[in-house]
């Protein structure tokens, strides 16, 4: 996965629906994935959601309609309060992380994805053709 461009740490940056809320992250992606779990599916509405993890240290959230839901113990998720758009997702099992939607990226390319998580999870009825790795768990 490409950390560096043109020799400078690789600069990620992205942001909501409306736009109000934004992201910059600056550092190593040190991974990537499709989460299928119950917890993530219902956040998005959706059968899946693409993260990237990056260090907490270097990454910047930032929108005055910016807000927080703790879904679970020890996790919170960062939304719109504006257009609804989830934004990310922290969990005190990795403090030093967070998870940011792959999806909200100005340049959604720019970051491989390397991996299932939640496989047990999955729906039924979507069917995924690719080689990933596929964990029963999550990172």
């Amino acid at each position: 996965m490409p950390d560096v461009q043109d020799g400078k740490p690789l600069v990620l940056s992205g942001h909501c629906l409306c736009g109000d809320v934004r992201f910059r992250a600056t550092g190593l992606v040190r991974t990537s994935g499709h989460c299928h779990c119950e917890s993530c599916r219902r956040t998005a509405s959706s059968p899946v959601t693409t993260f990237f993890t990056v260090p907490r240290e270097g990454t910047e959230l930032s929108g005055e309609s910016l807000r927080y839901y703790a879904s679970s113990p020890g996790v919170r998720r960062g939304f719109c309060g504006n257009c609804g758009s989830p934004m990310s997702f922290e969990t005190e099992r990795r403090p030093d992380d967070i998870d940011l939607y792959v999806a909200s990226l100005d340049d959604g390319l720019s970051v491989p994805i390397r991996e299932h998580w939640h496989w047990d999870e999955r729906v039924d009825w979507l069917h995924v053709a690719d080689d990933l790795p596929k964990s029963e768990g999550g990172v």
